[in-house]
């Protein structure tokens, strides 16, 4: 397995950039738990949250897919798509006004990985079967 931890590490990276901009205005903020009424920070919050909701799933079913020998090709589309669909939604809530766009286009990127995950997991689960 050669191509999943890649994007791993590079959404691991990003998972700490964000983690580290929602710290640091808790810290300029003195806002410890929840968001405090501050607008800035629940943006920051949601997408840190949204990024750990949607990534771990997709790494899963990219090494599911890695694991069962889909070509690399597939793995590095699918890794691709989340790559920039993570970035592109970050960009486009982070943004106050947000940019609708961007976190609709991060969205579809995002859904668009995990759907060809699960179909390459899938396909690659039934061929073996037969």
């Amino acid at each position: 397995m050669s191509v999943t931890p890649i994007y791993a590490s590079i959404l691991a990276i990003t998972f700490i950039f964000l983690s580290t901009r929602v710290i640091s205005l808790r810290r300029a903020t003195g806002v410890g738990l929840g968001d405090g009424g501050e607008g800035l920070l629940l943006r920051r919050q949601r997408v840190h949250g949204n990024f750990a909701e949607y990534v771990p799933l997709a790494l899963i079913l990219m090494t599911l897919a890695e694991l069962q020998e889909c070509p690399d090709w597939i793995i590095h589309t699918i890794g691709m798509a989340l790559v920039v669909g993570r970035l592109t939604h970050a960009l486009g809530v982070s943004r106050d006004p947000e940019l609708p766009k961007a976190r609709v286009a991060g969205m579809a990127l995002t859904f668009a990985a995990l759907g060809f995950g699960a179909i390459a997991d899938l396909v690659g689960s039934l061929t073996a079967s037969f």
